[in-house]
């Protein structure tokens, strides 16, 4: 897998969670680089975008989640507005689950290694959604690419053969 350290793939990753993009930044082989949004910069004056877990389904938990988010909303906008904190203060109190955009470059090696622990069945949800998107986008990119995707992009269960996690799904025996 040595010629796997030289294809870069280049990245514009938006509409997933800060927790999400934070995660990703613990992959780090093969020198990647990665720029994300200044929550320093961004005007955040019409609130902002979040992801809403699948888990909340209940409506009241639902309602009660949308109303904590607007609550840190009003809350930014009356540090900043009228007890002019500077933004880059006012952003800690900036929720995990809000949406941010990252460029990020990152070589072959590097996303196949990630596909083995973020594609596993009990990874976080949004991890493993985000590599369905990005799976699907390099699949559509070139034939090469999805030969590259559907051959060597799976959990790594499949490429083991078995589980090698304390606590197993159950897809393949330990």
């Amino acid at each position: 897998m040595r010629t796997a350290e030289f294809p870069s793939v280049y990245l514009i990753i938006s509409g997933y969670s800060a927790r999400m993009i934070r995660e990703l930044y613990t992959h780090i082989g093969g020198l990647p680089t990665r720029l994300q949004e200044s929550t320093r910069y961004i005007n955040f004056s019409n609130g902002f975008d979040y992801i809403v877990p699948p888990s909340i389904k209940d409506e009241e938990a639902l309602k009660c989640y949308h109303s904590l988010m607007k609550q840190i909303s009003e809350s930014y906008q009356k540090l900043v507005n009228d007890y002019k904190i500077p933004k880059e203060d006012v952003a800690n109190i900036l929720p995990l689950g809000m949406t941010s955009k990252i460029s990020y470059k990152v070589n072959l090696r590097t996303l196949i290694d990630m596909s083995h622990q973020r594609m596993c069945f009990r990874a976080y949800w949004e991890f493993r959604e985000f590599f369905e998107d990005l799976c699907y986008s390099l699949c559509m990119y070139s034939e090469e690419w999805d030969y590259i995707v559907r051959n060597y992009f799976k959990p790594k269960c499949e490429y083991l053969h078995g589980c090698p996690e304390k606590n197993s799904c159950g897809y393949y025996k330990k």
